[in-house]
């Protein structure tokens, strides 16, 4: 049985936290075949991950995307990619509520007339409308998965492309944790996806874990949680970050790229 003491819902069904209302929005994970593995790519010329990353250029406000009153968190994550690409480029760019708004409608089919609408997105259905039509002027090159349970692959997504774009199944023990981890007396309460689905991009790791940009503030996630809680990951190549940065030799990205061709 849940804790209602833990969860409970003010209008727009928003979960209110410590840290105030918090919604989330990931639907289930959606997979095709044709997604294509990041481990195809990275060739044996590449070195190592390095053994901690951090993209987020110690900035700690990062804006709510209006996550706190609508399940829009899969185009909130690409907001937030964005800011971390830009904040490495030169200036960060923050996209407009408004944008935000409105890229949720376009791509989620969220209805600010229908309540009913507000339902979230599919993360694969989001980066192949981003790869397509572009995001607010920011361009998605391609994008490709990593193995949520491969660490490695994981933190090379984070070190080569400026972050992973990542689905949780969060536990309703999460809603009261600083640090997100896993609770191993939590019964019903720490079940994966017993709070929801949850989309949030992670700029950030160490050898104990993970850090990611979630309702405008960094949060880290023990490297336990990770194991139990992640169930997707998607590695994005972005004009915004290659443009700068390049890729990194023992990255085939013009394999990548033919294979991309091949599907489109």
């Amino acid at each position: 049985m849940k804790d209602q003491s833990i969860l409970k819902l003010p209008p727009h069904g928003a979960t209110i936290t410590p840290w105030g209302p918090r919604r989330l929005g990931r639907k289930a994970v959606k997979t095709d075949t044709r997604t294509l593995a990041l481990a195809k790519y990275l060739t044996p010329a590449l070195p190592a991950p390095p053994a901690a990353v951090d993209w987020t250029k110690g900035i700690t406000s990062w804006g709510m995307m209006l996550n706190d009153t609508l399940g829009d968190c899969t185009i909130a994550g690409c907001a937030h990619a964005v800011q971390v690409w830009t904040a490495n480029n030169g200036g960060m760019v923050t996209v407009p509520d408004s944008t935000v708004e409105s890229y949720y409608e376009k791509w989620d089919g969220y209805d600010p007339d229908d309540p009913s609408t507000d339902a979230g997105g599919a993360e694969l259905d989001v980066l192949n409308d981003w790869r397509k039509q572009g995001f607010a002027g920011n361009g998605l090159v391609a994008f490709a998965d990593p193995k949520p349970a491969n660490l490695t692959e994981v933190r090379q997504s984070i070190a080569l492309f400026g972050g992973v774009y990542i689905g949780l199944a969060l536990p309703l023990t999460a809603q009261t944790q600083d640090v997100w981890d896993v609770v191993a007396d939590g019964g019903d309460n720490a079940a994966p996806g017993s709070w929801g689905g949850h989309c949030v991009f992670v700029p950030k790791y160490d050898q104990n874990g993970f850090t990611c940009i979630t309702w405008g503030q960094l949060k880290t996630m023990t490297l336990a949680f990770w194991n139990q809680y992640c169930d997707e990951a998607h590695a994005l190549l972005a004009m915004d970050w290659l443009s700068v940065k390049g890729t990194a030799s023992g990255f085939d990205q013009a394999q990548l790229q033919a294979d991309l061709q091949a599907i489109v």
